[in-house]
């Protein structure tokens, strides 16, 4: 981390480990909120396990894993007869993102509470980098010396529901984001230029929706077949009559009334990233007839043997993995100016939100500063929650959600996978459709 966050002064900033976060920030930095710094530095050490947890499942890697005598020892499992060659990268990723999965939920539990840098408890979230690094690496070295038993089995329930709660966060931000964006450009056709500026938002508004629709072709087209695959005709069909829901009611007076910054821009994305998750959920579906696009059911392409290599990644899984970095930036630097979505994620409005705090850079030296002395400027258990769901939500990504079977011989994906992704998309569109009729039903509350 050193690396990442002191290149410009690594041995200077040595002793800032065991320090605060204004210590991280390098000379060639401009000056930053040290709440910024603390949520990057946090953000790169779920970067740093997610890289980790990548190296683990490339093809050879295995091979020096399976000389680690207990970690794929039939001998050692209730399982009898073990495919090293199938479960091992995918065990080294479950204990790696277990290991993460405990370090966030250590932090939220100390962290319940913090209002402001005056707490002690701030102390820690903001400093001591050098033994929080030591601690991830503590656990981490415990995580792989846990029995096989019932561990993956049981993980993999866990990591389910984390990856939903994830999702769910990744559509919130995606709200936020929409929000601001379409907010931000139809301040700025007020302002001047009015024809520039709303050709902008209804060519990007028209280019999102041609994408939805060609997505919804796609979708049928390869993953229905005539006769077969009606679950899949079934989420196709009824996620698409919901993204037309909620672009109807994006327009409709009254919400244009109490919101008018609401519009098609955000159903756009909403409903593109509605369909990305309608795509994710049938690359698990387990009949393959209905599924063109999963490469790697075990039951084909499950060893080395013969110069096969297990297929860990198909295009959803890119996807995601993409979205999930930008998302964890996102989380790590956002400042909402959306109410309700402030709400949501647990963040606080004041005026730390609002740039408090002083740079102090009159000298010419570049610092953090402490900007949340009279309330911290976001949640710091939820943060830490959210880097939880995010370290569940990329195990489950890197392994495809795939579930070892009975005798570990084999992975496969499941029907729960599937439902999890399904009913987490039915939730977020559920969770935008309240942030446009939320002012309209509740008139006494301020939604500004």
């Amino acid at each position: 981390m050193g690396a990442c966050l002191g290149i410009c002064s690594l041995l200077s900033c040595a002793s800032c480990l065991c320090g605060s976060a204004p210590c991280l920030l390098c000379g060639c930095c401009p000056s930053t909120k040290s709440s910024t710094i603390t949520r990057l530095s946090f953000s790169i050490f779920l970067l740093m396990g997610t890289i980790v947890s990548i190296i683990m499942i490339i093809p050879g890697v295995e091979v020096g894993l399976n000389k680690i005598p207990w970690f794929c020892d039939t001998a050692t499992t209730i399982h009898g007869s073990v495919n090293c060659d199938i479960v091992v990268g995918h065990k080294a990723v479950y204990r790696m993102c277990f290991a993460m999965a405990a370090f966030f939920f250590l932090f939220a539990l100390i962290m319940i509470c913090v209002r402001s840098s005056r707490d002690p408890r701030a102390t820690i979230q903001n400093g001591f980098w050098f033994f929080k690094f030591l601690i991830l690496v503590g656990i981490t070295v415990g995580a792989f010396f846990i029995p096989n038993g019932t561990f993956t089995t049981v993980w993999y329930y866990f990591g389910m529901v984390g990856g939903f709660f994830f999702i769910l966060v990744q559509l919130i931000l995606l709200i936020d984001f929409a929000h601001s964006w379409s907010q931000a450009w139809l301040d700025r056709a007020e302002e001047g230029n009015t024809k520039c500026w709303y050709a902008a938002l209804l060519i990007f508004t028209a280019l999102l929706y041609a994408a939805t629709i060609a997505a919804v072709v796609v979708l049928y087209v390869y993953y229905t077949r005539a006769g077969e695959c009606t679950a899949n005709k079934v989420f196709i069909s009824l996620n698409l009559i919901f993204c037309i829901i909620v672009s109807i009611v994006s327009i409709l007076p009254k919400v244009q009334e109490a919101q008018p910054h609401s519009g098609l821009l955000q159903a756009s994305v909403i409903s593109l990233y509605t369909m990305y998750v309608t795509w994710a959920a049938m690359a698990n579906v387990p009949d393959k007839n209905c599924n063109p696009t999963l490469l790697a059911i075990a039951s084909n392409t499950s060893s080395t043997t013969g110069g096969q290599v297990v297929q860990w990644w198909d295009a959803p899984s890119i996807v995601g993995l993409v979205i999930f970095i930008l998302c964890t930036v996102f989380i790590s630097v956002r400042s909402s100016s959306n109410t309700q979505v402030n709400k949501m994620m647990q963040t606080e409005e004041n005026p730390a939100m609002l740039g408090g705090g002083d740079p102090g850079s009159e000298d010419g030296v570049h610092r953090a500063y402490d900007n949340e002395e009279d309330a911290v400027s976001y949640n710091y258990t939820f943060f830490h929650l959210c880097l939880l769901f995010a370290s569940l939500y990329i195990m489950m990504t890197l392994t495809n959600w795939y579930m070892p079977d009975s005798t570990y011989s084999t992975m496969t994906s499941a029907w729960s996978a599937v439902w999890v992704k399904i009913s987490s998309s039915w939730v977020g569109l559920l969770l935008y459709l309240w942030t446009l009729v939320a002012p309209v039903i509740l008139k006494d509350r301020d939604f500004s």
